[in-house]
């Protein structure tokens, strides 16, 4: 993916057949769904959806390694419901990341490129100003969760490390690069304005302001519109460092964007942290803002740590990793925050999972390295023998690391012994590309199709379990807000 694809509709999987926001009907849901995933017996009024976009099993292991050793835990290690997920789209076996999210936001399998539509969409690229044009009968928006929680009085909330364009959680387009039609969508009582949104998003932070300004100040509209100018003409905070970011008040902001950069948010290692936000940072305040309304009858907020994917695109697993653990500690902080506001989380569910996967894979039978820490590079190094702790060799008597990928843009083409030999000290770089076994243009790492993992705590939480379809997880998040 490039971006944070998210959004909306389908009627619950408890052993009842699916059905589209469009009244169509979708795929079966299993009937025994009835009994192994029995319905909860209240209703969150809190939801929390995670969504670690690209983060594989594989990503989450590795990442699990880096940060703590081979026997620690990540945060979402930790939570005490579990099950896997299918990701595939309608149009094809590896998922895209727009139909992939938007599956989980609106309960629609839909064809690749295409962000919260019904399932008979056809994906038509935008024009170079980023503007599309689906064409006439190209199918009708499906609805979202956050769509959902809007119609029920609920604050909401999007959170990313990339571009805030293109959302499945609040815009509906044909093609997710039409980035500059997505941010239009955002904005109550402008052209082009999704209406189902109501007064608006509540909380937006992320990157992506060249999407929201003009060309002349920058940007990237086409139409001369400042989409900055006019969330603040209607009410919103506005951020774009920060120290802007800090100067917000929960107390006293009712709603905020926070667009901190032109295109996407820095890599986590990169991140300057006096110039942008972490994501638990920006989790924490959008908590703040949304379950402290006192005039909502609830709050949904989805996180998103983007970046995770655009790292595993460019086979750089350090950033990647890193990423990933940036992810976690967004859950921790949210977790949490919301213990404090709802102790035992009996109205707050909060759900972990990913839209796919990649190519990563951990190599050879390695002896175990402990976390990533100076001077000792772990399983960002070179794979040792468990037995004699001498490197592990390939066929022409090389040495590899532990992590690698099916493809990627660091394919050695000829014999391995032709180059020099690796060393711990290249491999580990933040920068380096790790090998890959098919080669591929720079940045032209795939998706990888296998199923992902998910994780939830909290009321309904017990519904999460076993295999689901990547739809069927928002009938399980709808059933259990009451939405």
């Amino acid at each position: 993916m490039r971006i944070f694809s998210l959004s909306a509709s389908i009627l619950l999987a408890f052993g009842l057949a699916a059905c589209n926001s469009d009244g169509s009907a979708s795929r079966a849901v299993p009937q025994d769904n009835a009994e192994t995933n029995p319905p909860a017996s209240a209703s969150a009024k809190n939801v929390i959806f995670f969504l670690g976009d690209g983060m594989g099993i594989t990503t989450t292991t590795a990442a699990r390694i880096y940060a703590a050793g081979e026997d620690g835990q990540l945060t979402m290690d930790t939570l005490p419901e579990s099950g896997f997920v299918k990701t595939f789209s309608q149009d094809a076996q590896v998922t895209d990341s727009a139909p992939s999210m938007a599956a989980y936001m609106t309960g629609v399998k839909m064809n690749n490129e295409v962000i919260s539509m019904s399932s008979d969409t056809r994906a038509i690229e935008p024009t170079k100003d980023a503007t599309g044009n689906c064409g006439a009968g190209n199918g009708k928006p499906a609805s979202t969760l956050l769509e959902l929680a809007k119609s029920k009085g609920w604050a909401t909330g999007v959170v990313t490390t990339t571009r805030v364009t293109p959302a499945a959680t609040y815009a509906h387009v044909c093609h997710r690069d039409a980035e500059a039609d997505i941010a239009a969508q955002l904005v109550p009582g402008g052209a082009q304005y999704n209406s189902a949104l109501l007064d608006g998003v509540d909380v937006v932070f992320g990157g992506g302001r060249q999407f929201f300004q003009p060309k002349s100040a920058g940007g990237k509209r086409a139409d001369g519109r400042d989409l900055v100018a006019e969330l603040k003409a209607k009410g919103y905070g506005y951020a774009a460092d920060k120290a802007s970011f800090d100067a917000i008040d929960p107390a006293k902001t009712r709603r905020a964007v926070g667009l901190f950069t032109s295109s996407h948010m820095s890599y986590d290692l990169d991140r300057d942290a006096g110039k942008e936000p972490s994501l638990a940072d920006m989790t924490t305040k959008a908590i703040a803002m949304l379950a402290g309304r006192s005039d909502k009858q609830g709050m949904f907020l989805m996180v998103e740590g983007g970046r995770i994917d655009h790292a595993l695109h460019e086979t750089l697993a350090k950033k990647a990793l890193q990423d990933t653990v940036a992810f976690d500690q967004a859950i921790k902080a949210a977790i949490d925050a919301m213990q404090q506001r709802d102790p035992g989380l009996k109205n707050t569910l909060i759900v972990v999972t990913a839209d796919h996967d990649h190519t990563l894979v951990l190599n050879g039978y390695a002896k175990r390295t402990g976390k990533t820490a100076p001077g000792n590079p772990g399983v960002l190094g070179l794979a040792k023998d468990y037995a004699s702790g001498k490197n592990l060799t390939d066929a022409d008597g090389m040495p590899y690391t532990i992590i690698g990928f099916g493809n990627g843009e660091n394919r050695v083409n000829d014999k391995r012994s032709a180059a020099a030999a690796l060393t711990d000290d290249a491999v580990s770089g933040s920068n380096y590309h790790q090998e890959a076994a098919i080669p591929m243009p720079a940045g032209g790492e795939t998706h990888g199709g296998t199923d992902v993992y998910i994780a939830a705590i909290g009321q309904g939480a017990d519904s999460i379990r076993g295999f689901l379809e990547n739809i069927e997880v928002f009938g399980i998040v709808k059933k259990a807000a009451g939405l």
